[in-house]
C-alpha cells in the first residue's frame, strides 16, 4: 500500500494515497477539525463538501474541506480556528470580470457524473453530440457509485455496485465522453452560461447550447441537541469513508434514521470489522406492510434481494434493530457520544464513537433555481417541474435524478438516458430505430422503479419531524451557531419570511448558504403563519454556489 504522512498538529498520521484527508485523520480517531466561533470543534457531517463543517487549513491554505481534498503527498494540517488572522498577500491580483475568463463551447453540457449523468452522456454521445461532462469529486460515479479510491493488497475489492458505476464510466469514455473530475460549477448566471472551476484553479466560463443538470441530493438535517457534535454525521457521510477510502468512521457505529440505506451501510461497517451498535428506523419492521414488499418484489426483485441480504448480514452478525425510535438527543460522555432514542412513550440511551444520521434528502436545485426553472413544493421539497423527457420550463435546460425531487439511483439512469436522448434531438441529431428502442426500454425502466420507490416508501412510512417539538437550545444554523430559541424570538417579532430572519438573526449566511438551515426554517415559519412553502420561499439561490476562492473567480490558477 502506497502512502505518505500527514502532520496533523505536530502528530504524525499514516495516511494512504488517494483518500481524503478526513479519511485519513478519521482512522486515527481524529474527529474535531473546525473551531467555530463559540471555540466549539465540528467534524466530518455532510462527507460530500456541502456542510463545509470539516474545513481545515492545509500547507498553510484555510478554507480546504478535508471531505474533498485528497491526500496526494506529505500533508501539513492544521484545524481551521474562526477569527484566525489571514496571511498576507504579496502578488494583488488586477480587477476582473467574467468576460476576461476562457470560454468553452460545448454542444451538450452534463453537470453531474452519477448514474443519471452519465447515462444521459452515453445516449446523447450515441445520437452523435458532443458531451462534456463536468463533476466536482475526484473520480465520476457520484454519491450512489463511490469509486474506491485507494489500492493495496489490504485493502476490500470493489463490488458490484463499484463494479457497475466502473463499467457506466467505461462505457462513457468508450463512447467519446469528454469527463473532467475536480471540476466545481459554481455560477449559473443566464439561460446557458456557467462558471466552474477546477480543482487546479482553472477557472472557466461554459457556454454549452444545451446543458443536463444532475447535480443529485444532499441528506436533511435531523435537528436534535448536540447534532452538531464531532463524531455525529450523515449515513452518507459514513459510507464514503467506507466505500471510497476503505476507513470505518469509528469503532462503536451508532445508525439511525429511515430507509434502506442504514441497512446498507450497517451490514457494508459490520463486514469491515466495525461494532453496530443498533440500527435505529423510525419506521416499523417491513413485516408490517406485505403488501407493499409484493409490490417492490414485483417491480424489481434484484433490489429486494439486496435489501435481503443487508438485512440478513445484520441479523447474523447480531446487529439490533430498533423500530419506531428516533435520536432526539446526543451528549459526548467521558467515553463516547451518548445517544438519547425516544418512541412508543419510551426512551433510551445508547453509547458509541460516532453517531450516523439519514432522515432523508434534499434536493441539489440551486442551479436549476439559478436558471429559473419552475418548480412545486410537494409537501415535503421541492420538485422541478419537467416533462416525460427531463426537459425544464426553461429552453435547453434538462434535468433529471435526485436534485429534481426524489427516485433513487435506478430512476435517475433510466431517466437520463431519455434526457440524454432529448438534448440531442433538439441539437438536431437523428434519433435512429435503435436509440428510438432503447427510449422505451429507459421509459419503461422509470416506470417500474417509481413503482418500486413508492412501495419502498410505504415500507418506510414514518412520523415527519415535529418541528414544534424541537428544543429552544437545539441548533438550527450550525455555520453560524444560531439555535431555534433565536429563530422563534424573531417569529414572536414579527419576521416570518426567510429573508427578514436571516438579516434579523444570521440563520442561513454561513458557508453552507442555508442548505441545511432553510429546510427548518421554513417549517418553522409554516407552524407560525400556516403558509406553505412554495418555490418563492426560502433564500435566493446565489454565486458562489460552491467554495471559491478570489484568485479562482479572477481566473487566475
Amino acid at each position: 500500500m502506497s502512502g505518505f504522512v500527514i502532520n496533523f498538529e505536530g502528530e504524525q498520521v499514516a495516511a494512504r494515497a488517494g483518500e481524503s484527508v478526513a479519511a485519513a485523520l478519521t482512522a486515527h480517531g481524529i474527529r474535531g477539525f473546525r473551531v467555530t466561533r463559540s471555540t466549539a470543534e465540528r467534524g466530518v457531517f455532510c462527507g460530500m463538501g456541502v456542510c463545509q463543517d470539516c474545513l481545515v487549513e492545509v500547507d498553510g491554505v484555510p478554507g480546504k474541506r478535508a471531505c474533498m481534498t485528497v491526500v496526494d503527498r506529505p500533508l501539513s494540517i492544521r484545524r481551521q480556528r474562526h477569527g484566525a488572522a489571514l496571511a498576507p498577500v504579496s502578488d494583488a491580483l488586477p480587477p476582473a470580470t467574467i468576460d476576461e475568463l476562457a470560454v468553452e463551447r460545448p454542444e451538450l453540457l452534463v453537470i453531474g457524473a452519477g448514474p443519471g449523468g452519465l447515462s444521459a452522456a452515453i445516449a446523447a454521445r450515441k445520437a452523435g453530440a458532443e458531451v462534456v461532462v463536468l463533476d466536482e469529486r475526484r473520480s465520476p460515479g457520484g454519491q450512489y457509485f463511490k469509486p474506491v479510491a485507494v489500492a493495496g493488497d489490504d485493502i476490500a475489492p470493489p463490488d458490484a455496485q463499484h463494479r457497475e458505476g466502473l463499467a457506466l464510466v467505461a462505457q462513457a469514455r468508450a463512447a467519446g465522453v469528454v469527463i473532467r473530475s475536480g471540476v466545481s460549477v459554481w455560477g449559473a448566471f443566464s439561460r446557458l452560461e456557467f462558471a466552474a472551476t477546477s480543482d487546479k484553479g482553472e477557472t472557466r466560463r461554459y457556454l454549452p447550447r444545451a446543458v443536463v443538470v444532475a447535480t443529485g441530493a444532499y441528506e436533511r438535517a435531523w435537528p436534535v441537541p448536540g447534532w452538531e457534535l464531532p463524531g455525529v454525521m450523515t449515513t452518507g457521510a459514513a459510507q464514503t469513508l467506507w466505500r471510497t477510502a476503505r476507513r470505518l468512521p469509528g469503532r462503536r457505529v451508532l445508525i439511525a434514521g429511515n430507509g434502506p440505506l442504514n441497512l446498507q451501510l450497517a451490514a457494508e461497517l459490520h463486514g469491515g470489522g466495525a461494532e453496530v451498535v443498533a440500527v435505529v428506523e423510525a419506521a416499523g419492521p417491513a413485516t408490517r406492510a406485505p403488501a407493499a414488499v409484493a409490490a417492490m418484489a414485483l417491480a424489481s426483485p434484484g433490489l429486494v434481494l439486496d435489501g435481503l441480504r443487508y438485512t440478513g448480514r445484520c441479523l447474523t452478525g447480531g446487529v439490533p434493530m430498533l423500530h419506531h425510535m428516533v435520536v432526539s438527543a446526543v451528549v459526548q460522555g467521558p467515553s463516547g457520544l451518548q445517544v438519547t432514542l425516544a418512541g412508543g412513550g419510551t426512551t433510551r440511551v445508547l453509547e458509541a464513537d460516532v453517531l450516523c444520521l439519514g432522515y432523508g434528502f434534499e434536493p441539489s436545485n440551486e442551479l436549476l433555481r439559478a436558471l429559473g426553472c419552475r418548480h412545486d413544493h410537494d409537501g415535503t421539497r421541492l420538485v422541478t417541474v419537467r416533462d416525460a423527457d427531463g426537459q425544464t420550463s426553461v429552453a435547453g435546460v434538462y434535468a433529471l435524478g435526485d436534485c429534481t425531487g426524489l427516485g433513487g439511483a435506478r430512476v435517475a439512469a433510466a431517466d437520463g438516458t431519455l434526457a440524454g436522448l432529448a438534448a440531442a434531438a433538439g441539437l438536431g441529431h437523428a434519433v435512429g430505430p435503435e436509440l428510438a428502442r432503447l427510449g422505451r426500454q429507459a421509459a419503461s425502466a422509470a416506470q417500474r422503479h417509481r413503482r418500486f420507490q413508492q412501495a419502498l416508501w410505504d415500507v418506510y412510512r414514518a412520523p415527519a419531524l415535529a418541528i414544534a417539538q424541537v428544543p429552544d437550545d437545539t441548533m438550527i444554523c450550525r455555520c453560524e451557531e444560531v439555535r431555534f430559541g433565536a429563530a422563534r424570538a424573531a417569529l414572536a417579532e414579527g419576521l416570518n419570511d426567510a429573508g427578514s430572519m436571516k438579516r434579523a438573526t444570521r440563520i442561513g449566511m454561513g458557508p453552507c448558504q442555508g442548505r441545511y438551515c432553510q429546510p427548518l426554517l421554513e417549517a418553522l415559519i409554516q407552524e407560525a403563519t400556516g403558509k406553505a412553502p412554495d418555490e418563492t420561499s426560502g433564500f435566493a439561490p446565489r454565486p458562489p454556489f460552491r467554495p471559491v476562492t478570489i484568485r479562482d473567480l479572477a481566473g487566475k490558477p
